[in-house]
């Protein structure tokens, strides 16, 4: 890197989704660089909330009244606090504006239409097929309408390729791995005695209950798993983390809930649901678990995969074509078929009762861990950053 930039990284949450663990990850690894960073957000009016770990960064948060409205309302709502609080601040002295998702992108080139000289720049982790035609809209802006695009996964470049006839960089996610370390005995006593756990077969899913993270589906596979595994003399338990977002999946959560109460597993405490967590829980989670159940039906690439093999947690995920990246079946995880309940059984009870296939998936999925790291990462958009200007 030739020179010191002033960039910012823009992203629309305080919370641990995969977008804003990405703003912040890159962004410090990004400053120890040399660069001149500052992440901007939005977070909720009223309060002194920040963001869900603490961040070595300079940040800016954007106030917004979390108020009850249809979806595409809310959005355009955001979308102007976002633009007036940068109108307000002023960014022309920004050589990179680096948005990560449409609300701040949207808001950024509206400002350019105001005459702002800037540099917009677009990471899409994924493309939803969102309902609400205001939001479609959104999307679509902030892809077409940014000088360059970033990608996560070939897949995903794909996609944009066919979809909008665009090119776009690919720039993998990392995983911060002095954060993410092999889980010692000690720790794994620690973390379960914290969390009320006993011998248990503990299956962890981080992501909140939502049609993406395919969570009837691998309810449904944990409740055959539970039985097989008691007919064998063990307990198993499920703990569901995370679930915050700007999107409405109350439904689809609401069926959720009403098969945990049609369930045989129904009072009995083998389904927990954590909700959003801070960092320092999402570490002691990892340390306690014994396999991450992930068997999402559409992912940028998977975050939260990287982080549980960099701790040693064996991990089931999706056949996935962004998966398939950097996973391999038996090699380093057990991938399952995610529409297919009796594919998500098989692969929680294979890990659940093959410890030594468990054994050498946590020793491979370090291993795989290692070789994304965001200091790794960080490199190729500080040459991006360069090119565009």
């Amino acid at each position: 890197m030739s020179r010191s930039l002033r960039v910012a990284l823009l992203t629309y949450s305080t919370k641990a989704r995969g977008g804003v663990v990405h703003t912040l990850s890159l962004a410090e690894a990004l400053q120890e660089m040399g660069q001149r960073v500052e992440i901007f957000a939005l977070g909720k009016a009223g309060g002194n909330e920040s963001f869900f770990r603490p961040v070595a960064v300079p940040f800016t948060l954007i106030p917004v009244e979390p108020v009850e409205e249809p979806l595409g309302r809310k959005i355009a709502r955001y979308i102007d606090a976002y633009y007036e609080a940068l109108a307000a601040r002023g960014i022309g002295d920004l050589d990179i504006c680096h948005a990560q998702d449409c609300i701040s992108a949207n808001a950024l080139w509206r400002l350019r239409g105001d005459g702002v000289d800037l540099r917009l720049l677009r990471t899409v982790h994924h493309v939803d097929d969102f309902a609400d035609p205001y939001l479609s809209r959104c999307q679509v802006d902030s892809i077409v309408r940014s000088d360059a695009r970033v990608v996560v996964s070939e897949f995903w470049r794909r996609q944009i390729a066919d979809t909008f006839g665009l090119s776009s960089e690919v720039i993998h996610n990392g995983v911060d791995l002095a954060r993410f370390t092999p889980t010692s005995r000690e720790n794994r006593i620690a973390a379960r005695r914290e969390l009320g756990l006993d011998d248990e077969v503990v299956y962890l899913n981080i992501g909140g209950i939502e049609p993406r993270k395919n969570t009837l589906r691998l309810l449904r596979a944990f409740e055959r798993a539970h039985t097989e595994l008691a007919q064998l003399g063990r307990e198993a338990l499920l703990l569901l983390a995370g679930g915050e977002t700007l999107l409405d999946y109350q439904c689809y959560r609401d069926e959720f809930e009403r098969e945990v109460a049609s369930s045989p597993l129904a009072g009995g405490g083998a389904i927990r649901r954590l909700g959003p967590v801070d960092d320092r829980t999402i570490a002691s989670l990892y340390a306690a678990a014994d396999i991450l159940a992930f068997p999402s039906t559409r992912e940028g690439w998977g975050l939260v995969v990287l982080e549980a093999m960099a701790t040693g947690l064996p991990v089931v995920a999706s056949t996935l074509p962004v998966f398939r990246e950097y996973l391999a079946d038996r090699d380093n995880a057990i991938l399952v078929e995610p529409q297919s309940v009796e594919s998500i059984c098989g692969g929680l009870l294979e890990l659940a009762t093959d410890p030594e296939l468990a054994r050498s998936l946590a020793t491979a999925g370090r291993a795989t861990a290692e070789r994304f790291s965001w200091q790794r990462t960080a490199e190729l958009p500080a040459e991006l950053y360069e090119r565009s200007l």
